[in-house]
């Protein structure tokens, strides 16, 4: 999956849309320009599932090198050799490698063989047909732009570069066809360089195409001619198939700079704007509601606290307070005050996972500014993969600072445990999940798989540079002053009468989750189709702003959570206030599972494991970002209200 950019920050501001944008690359990320008639290389990527012809479900989620033996591609004559890639894109599944392919700049060629002819035996066949049915793309690279093929969307009518191009078709017959011609079209601009012109690839069309009768006579010459029937591959005996290949080059009045746009198509706009007015409308009402109640009633009770405190001070036959204290005794979240700051069950853990909240809080916030403005561009593939990985190392100085200083001030003792766990505990967990999924891949046969030594290399850069940064942030936050409540706490903690109705465990969970949820479901959907059929995702714009109403909406509904829970004499709000937030990680994986039933197919046991693991994996992670996010608002929420009366 890539991921793009927008140019100017005004834009940006005001939600980028696609016609107010200008694409523009990071410093160092320079154009290449050729010669007439100089070799432009082409490379090749790994063969990613998408949405199957026959009912535009996904029914895969395992991609496969392209020279993986039963396709039968034609290698280069001296054998393909891997292109340098960034650990994001290792990380992303790409495997880049050289290409038989010759394209040399402005010179058409017509009908190219790739090789000699190739021979698909029964088993490659049903190996390849399966791949066809389940609407399988190629994806080739030419000056790192991804040869694609042009869409027409339904909506809108627009029409746009979808990246990578069907690896065969299903006929009326409903037999898959395998595409073996392809229709190379790249449009170039020209730049002038004093008395030589220059020229740079700004745009890659790949129309496959299905030629029976092509064959490549004794001369090496091809024949291309074809019946319009295609080739059907004998999944009971052998298939002799030729690859060819025609060129074509186009002038072109893009620019260079602005070569990804025609890539960067926004599905159906009206719905991103609908959702993103719906939520922020619901979340003006949401955080207003909030208000309205905190602040009126609140402003109300600490005034009556503060009154009760003032007669018993000046009424000393108590005559006229009586009544009051009756009141006071009655109900109110007063009546708390020597419990609310009382150490929570577990205060470790809770430190643990609210300081990897935290760092997760800074990481994402500053990708998404990163990619907002411009900073991560798609010419670098993985290039947002990479940041997401060192941004969260390099964070984990926040991420220590803030466990140590939660946990002290939650009055826990046991500082070297929190040192320890806070830079392992939840990578290790996260790592340990991924490193199984990755068996099943590696079993499966799929390109997917993680090399071991990139995973080594994770491992090295996670105690190389965060665990010291984390490390050295927990001495110094365990070196600040604890954060202490107005109010002292008392040495028997006080009884805590049942909850009914909403305030029970499960509902005030599912109630507080479900609406920071609804602010992102939209754009979840958009990133979830992005994610699992291998398409371009850029739409930062709408993600910042979704991400701000997400994090708005978290803090109002578990305040408000928090509030009646010491209203109903509750004071043990610590967990309640993160899990209740963090329920938007539980609704995003049944999110999750509710796409898999309606756009996902598997068939398999395989499949099924690595897409709910993976689902889970994302689920858990927003769990932690949300929760914590819920459980600092709370905080200050609690230290407010009770630093604002007199209490004996």
């Amino acid at each position: 999956m890539w991921f793009n950019k927008r140019s100017s920050p005004i834009a940006a501001l005001l939600l980028t849309a696609p016609s107010l944008s200008a694409a523009f690359y990071l410093p160092g990320v320079a154009p290449t320009s050729y010669d007439e008639g100089q070799s432009v290389p082409l490379y090749v990527n790994h063969l990613t599932p998408g949405l199957a012809q026959q009912d535009e479900q996904l029914h895969s989620v395992f991609s496969y090198d392209y020279y993986h033996p039963a396709f039968h591609f034609c290698p280069p004559a001296e054998g393909p050799k891997d292109v340098r890639e960034s650990l994001g894109s290792i990380l992303f599944g790409d495997r880049i490698q050289t290409s038989p392919f010759e394209l040399h700049m402005g010179k058409n060629e017509t009908c190219k063989a790739v090789c000699g002819q190739t021979s698909f035996d029964a088993r490659s066949a049903k190996f390849v047909n399966r791949r066809i049915q389940q609407g399988y793309n190629i994806n080739w690279l030419v000056d790192g732009l991804p040869g694609a093929q042009i869409n027409m969307e339904a909506v809108t009518q627009t029409k746009f570069y979808s990246p990578g191009f069907a690896l065969g078709s299903i006929n009326d017959e409903g037999q898959p066809v395998l595409n073996n011609h392809f229709e190379i079209l790249i449009e170039y601009h020209r730049v002038g360089y004093g008395d030589q012109d220059k020229y740079r690839v700004v745009g890659v069309l790949v129309q496959p195409e299905s030629r029976r009768n092509s064959m490549v006579s004794e001369d090496g010459t091809a024949q291309c001619d074809g019946d319009g029937v295609g080739i059907t591959l004998n999944e009971e005996g052998e298939t002799a198939v030729t690859w060819t290949y025609s060129v074509y080059w186009r002038e072109s009045d893009t620019a260079w700079a602005t070569r990804w746009d025609k890539y960067l198509h926004v599905y159906d706009p009206k719905i991103h704007w609908f959702s993103l007015i719906n939520s922020a409308v619901f979340v003006v009402f949401l955080v207003a509601m909030v208000s309205m109640i905190l602040v009126r009633a609140l402003k109300k009770d600490i005034a009556r606290y503060n009154r009760l405190d003032m007669i018993n001070l000046d009424d000393f036959d108590g005559t006229s307070a009586a009544v009051e204290d009756g009141i006071q005794e009655d109900s109110g979240w007063k009546l708390v005050h020597g419990d609310v700051f009382r150490c929570p069950k577990s205060p470790l853990l809770l430190s643990v996972l609210v300081g990897n909240g935290a760092q997760l809080f800074m990481m994402t916030g500053v990708t998404v500014v990163f990619a907002l403005f411009g900073l991560l561009s798609p010419a670098n593939r993985g290039f947002l993969a990479t940041a997401i990985l060192l941004i969260y190392t390099l964070f984990g100085f926040i991420g220590g600072y803030v466990s140590a200083r939660v946990y002290k001030s939650l009055g826990g003792d046991a500082w070297k445990r929190n040192i320890i766990m806070t830079p392992v505990l939840v990578p290790a967990l996260i790592f340990g999940v991924f490193f199984l999924l990755n068996l099943f891949v590696w079993a499966k046969g799929s390109s997917g798989a993680v090399p071991f030594g990139t995973m080594l290399a994770l491992v090295l850069i996670w105690f190389v540079i965060s665990v010291p940064l984390s490390v050295a942030g927990s001495w110094l936050g365990f070196k600040q002053r604890a954060i202490e409540g107005p109010t002292k706490t008392n040495q028997i903690p006080r009884q805590v009468p049942p909850m009914t109705g909403t305030l029970r465990t499960v509902p005030s969970l599912l109630l507080t989750g479900i609406l920071p949820f609804g602010a992102i479901f939209v754009e979840l959907y958009f990133i979830m189709t992005s994610l699992w059929t291998n398409k371009i995702y850029y739409m930062f714009g709408f993600l910042f702003l979704c991400y701000g109403l997400m994090v708005i909406t978290s803090a109002a509904t578990t305040v408000l959570l928090v509030y009646f829970l010491l209203c109903a004499e509750n004071y043990r709000w610590h967990w309640r206030a993160f899990a209740g937030a963090g329920m938007t990680g539980g609704y995003v994986f049944l999110n999750a599972i509710l796409f898999w039933i309606t756009r996902v197919s598997f068939g398999g046991v395989t499949g099924a494991v690595l897409y709910v693991g993976y689902s889970a994996l994302i689920g858990f992670i927003v769990f932690i970002l949300t929760g914590s996010i819920g459980f600092f608002a709370s905080w200050a929420f609690v230290q407010r209200i009770y630093g604002s009366i007199k209490v004996d």
